[in-house]
């Protein structure tokens, strides 16, 4: 970090008190749980851990010190599975993040995909091709995520991190029955499994073995092994297995 860029003082004491505030708020919502899932503690826990990481980075950013607590990482944030042992019917819930690298690119891009549309019927709707949203609204119309996933770089996009999760259930849902709301009533107990791809992974595995980037993190057994992510290199990807 530059000169220009050290934290105050002052901001490293606002950040001290900012954990001993989300420190009386997580006791607080434990002496007053409803139960072993209640979300107020688990909302009070994040806080509690969003705040002890601002506060090491400043500590360590201004002073050069750092402290004792240890921030749970990703394999970390599963409670246990609760979910049928032998499930009928599984979900598969994926998020993908990119940055908007190259506006003109993926302009272009969606111009091109609705000039071939409607090649044979005299031209199309340039004005939604002329946004980003709606660049964005032809591309992901036309193609599959997994395509624009491999080919991201062509429509302008850079890719941020990623996650993919499997849950289980005894049923299949109802046709229509949560797609007005389809992420609404994720149960953490009934993941079977997680696969994350950050860059925060590599930088991990910088600070240990840089040889060992393509190795993966299994929460229970702790073997190593090599896989493959999006971009075909395993590199950045933490599998996160009961």
């Amino acid at each position: 970090m530059s000169d220009a860029a050290q934290p105050t003082a002052a901001d490293v004491r606002a950040a001290a008190e900012a954990v001993k505030t989300a420190l009386d708020r997580h006791l607080a919502a434990v002496e007053r749980r409803s139960g072993e899932d209640d979300p107020a503690v688990s909302e009070a826990f994040n806080q509690l851990a969003a705040a002890a990481e601002a506060y090491d980075e400043l500590l360590y950013d201004r002073y050069d010190e750092v402290t004792p607590f240890e921030i749970p990482g990703a394999e970390d944030t599963l409670p246990p599975y609760a979910g049928p042992e032998e499930p009928n019917a599984i979900s598969v819930l994926i998020r993908r993040d990119y940055t908007v690298a190259e506006p003109q690119r993926l302009l272009a891009q969606a111009q091109r995909v609705e000039a071939a549309e409607y090649e044979d019927v005299g031209g199309g709707d340039e004005a939604a091709t002329g946004t980003v949203p709606g660049a964005l609204g032809t591309l992901f119309g036309e193609f599959e995520p997994d395509e624009i996933a491999s080919r991201h770089k062509e429509f302008g996009l850079e890719e941020g991190d990623s996650t993919l999760w499997v849950t289980a259930a005894d049923e299949t849902p109802e046709a229509g029955e949560w797609l007005e709301a389809p992420f609404e009533h994720i149960d953490p107990q009934q993941v079977v499994c997680r696969f994350d791809v950050s860059a925060v992974f590599d930088d991990e595995g910088d600070e240990g073995d840089e040889e060992d980037e393509e190795d993966l993190e299994f929460v229970e057994d702790e073997d190593e092994d090599e896989d493959e992510d999006e971009d075909g290199d395993g590199d950045g990807v933490q599998n996160v297995q009961r």
